[in-house]
Order: structure tokens, then sequence, then C-alpha cells
């Protein structure tokens, strides 16, 4: 079973991954998508997941692997149709995550009409840092996220950048899945995302929020 792990030691079995798509205009604008408008939501199996230090491994089915760094939302209470104003309430902590996309299976898939799951929920295909209680995070709203490969600078953005806060995203989103302890929300990425290779090593980072370094096989 994969668990989401607190700084201070606590642990939450993972239940569902709920992430959002086309949340930062700068990302939207480097895919040459248009600004939805509601969000865009997906889902990531909790076997997608792995922590710092282990090994994605790309499907055989691809040949063209994306990073997408991430403010991700460790739910810590049951809760189904809160309001924005509470809904930060919801949350036990915050922490980084990696969203990897095989995107051109998800491109593919687009143009014919067909979902992506295989695109986003394969093995591996969740990187996911230790989470920040939330008592430790004063603003969601003001926190920077990098993402380096081998060292290089790839990602640099903020989270004031999102289209939909995250106190926006948890109530939206309960409003259509009752969210339990345990289940996480990737919030969206900024810009600069790019093709992984074999050998390659990914590392996201939240300063004050978590830390995630893996490898590529």
């Amino acid at each position: 079973m994969k668990t989401a792990r607190l700084s201070n030691g606590k642990e939450f079995p993972i239940g569902k991954i709920l992430c959002i798509g086309r949340n930062y205009v700068d990302h939207i604008s480097e895919l040459g998508n248009e600004v939805p408008t509601a969000p865009v939501i997906f889902m990531k199996p909790a076997t997608a997941v792995i922590y710092d230090g282990e090994e994605v491994v790309v499907p055989d089915y691809s040949d063209n692997c994306h990073h997408e760094a991430e403010l991700a939302l460790l739910i810590g209470q049951q809760c189904k149709g809160v309001a924005e104003e509470e809904a930060l309430g919801c949350v036990a902590g915050y922490g980084v995550a990696i969203d990897l996309t095989l995107r051109d299976v998800q491109d593919g898939l687009k143009k014919k009409g067909l979902p992506w799951d295989i695109a986003k929920g394969f093995d591996t295909a969740c990187p996911l840092s230790e989470f920040a209680p939330a008592a430790e995070v004063s603003d969601p709203q003001n926190l920077n996220i990098r993402l380096t490969v081998n060292g290089e600078l790839r990602q640099n953005g903020s989270t004031a950048l999102m289209i939909n806060s995250a106190a926006r995203l948890v109530s939206h989103l309960s409003a259509i899945f009752t969210l339990e302890p345990g289940d996480i929300i990737l919030t969206g990425t900024p810009a600069g995302v790019s093709r992984v290779c074999s050998g390659d090593r990914l590392c996201a980072e939240i300063s004050g929020v978590g830390r995630v370094e893996v490898s590529v096989h």
C-alpha cells in the first residue's frame, strides 16, 4: 500500500490522486491549449506513486515523457461540498509531486477523442515528496516551484500564478467527489515542461514544503 507521509511522521494510506491540468497560463501557452473555463480534472492511481531516491520507468509504448513539477495537497479529513473559505481546513499537508506525462501518447489519444489515462497513470508516473504539515505553510499561493534535470533549471514558477487557487480547487473537487483522508490533489504545473531521457536525474523542490529527486531508468 502506498502512503503519504507528513514530516512529523504521521502517515495516510493514499486514496484518490486528483490532478488538475491547465492551471497556469504560461504552461497553457507553451502547449498551445485554450484557457479552460473550469478546472480540468484527471486522475492517477495510487500505484503510480514513487518516493525520493526511486526510479522512473518510462513505458515502452512511449518515446516522449515530460516532467511537470506541482504543488501537492494532502487531504486530512473527509469533506463534501466545502466552501472555498473553509477548504484549506481540510488540508493536512503540502508537498511536491512530479506529474510525468507521456506526451506522445496523450496527444495521439486526444486526436482520437479518447481518454488519456495511460499517458498519466502508468507505474512510477507520480514521484512524491514528504508533506509539510499545513500549519507550517502560511500561504500556499506564495510558493516557488523549481525543477532541475541533471542540475539544469527547467521549471521555476510561483503558485501565485495559478488560475484556480488551492482553496478553490479543494472546494470545486469536493463538490464532485467526497474527499477523504489520504486523497491527494496535484494543482497543475508552471511553464518549462520538457522531455526526460534514460539516465536523467529529476529534482523538484518547493522551499519550506518538500523535495523529491528521482532517476529515469
